[in-house]
């Protein structure tokens, strides 16, 4: 394919990224990772760094207008993200340069580094991708659980949640909103608004890790996430005519697909 349509198509893939982050305060880091890796040529280590950055810039305006529609819930956001980004700075900085290049062999088949960060974050998606496509997740709440008891498990989850952030370089909204649904019991909008919040935080604090660790090209990673920030513009908008379960379901769905492409594409390709 010609390099310039290539940059085109991956442009295009910026823009896409910010519609789903406004649409379904999730998903974002789905699409960067494969638009990086798998379109644009970038290896794994760098694109997970790159989606941390990119999914944290657009997640940051998509809260600030959230915060403006009183769809935040700061309390149950601080309680999640405080643990997450320490959970996830830590991964970033000390953890990921520390894995080895190929991690294990299986006779000609090498799992090397980039290939178990894609595998990874492919069996993460198809996890995640059940919770939100099925139909009861609102009902599930488990109202019987004290205060204290919830917030001692948002706080571990929110600590898991940045490992795997930090692994996968993904900002986590695919994980968060079930989360938040469940947990939280946050109505479907009010847990995009929050989730938002989070990733910015997360993914944005997370991404200081980085730095110094990867070769950052600033010139394409600030022009990839000014266009996906168009696009959470057009995804916000997009809010108002949809329906919160409908969102849920479809981005469910969107998650399964793409976990399902990403898992056969590093396993038989």
């Amino acid at each position: 394919m010609n390099m310039d349509l290539v940059i085109v198509f991956g442009y295009f893939g910026a823009l896409i990224i910010g519609v789903i982050l406004g649409l379904i305060g999730g998903g974002g880091s789905i699409l960067t990772v494969p638009v990086f890796v798998y379109l644009l040529g970038i290896e794994p280590v760098t694109a997970t760094a790159y989606s941390l950055f990119v999914v944290g810039s657009v997640s940051l305006i998509g809260a600030g207008k959230n915060v403006q529609k009183g769809l935040v819930d700061y309390k149950t956001a601080f309680i999640f993200a405080i643990p997450a980004v320490i959970s996830v700075f830590t991964i970033r900085k000390f953890i990921v340069p520390l894995i080895p290049e190929v991690i294990f062999s299986v006779g000609d088949f090498a799992v090397t580094k980039n290939i178990a960060i894609m595998l990874f974050f492919a069996i993460l998606m198809l996890i995640a991708s059940v919770s939100m496509i099925k139909s009861n997740i609102g009902s599930l709440k488990d109202n019987e659980d004290s205060a204290q008891n919830k917030k001692l498990k948002l706080s571990i989850l929110g600590l898991l949640t940045g490992l795997i952030t930090g692994i996968v370089g993904a900002g986590g909204g695919f994980i968060i909103i079930p989360i938040l649904v469940l947990m939280a019991g946050l109505p479907m909008k009010k847990a995009v608004g929050t989730s938002l919040f989070i990733i910015a935080i997360n993914s944005l604090l997370g991404f200081l890790g980085d730095v110094g660790e990867v070769l950052i090209d600033w010139k394409f990673l600030l022009s990839f996430s000014a266009i996906a920030i168009i696009g959470i513009f057009m995804g916000i908008y997009l809010t108002q005519l949809m329906d919160g379960k409908k969102l849920k379901k479809s981005f469910g769905w969107f998650v399964l697909i793409m976990g399902a492409y990403i898992l056969s594409k590093e396993l038989l390709f």
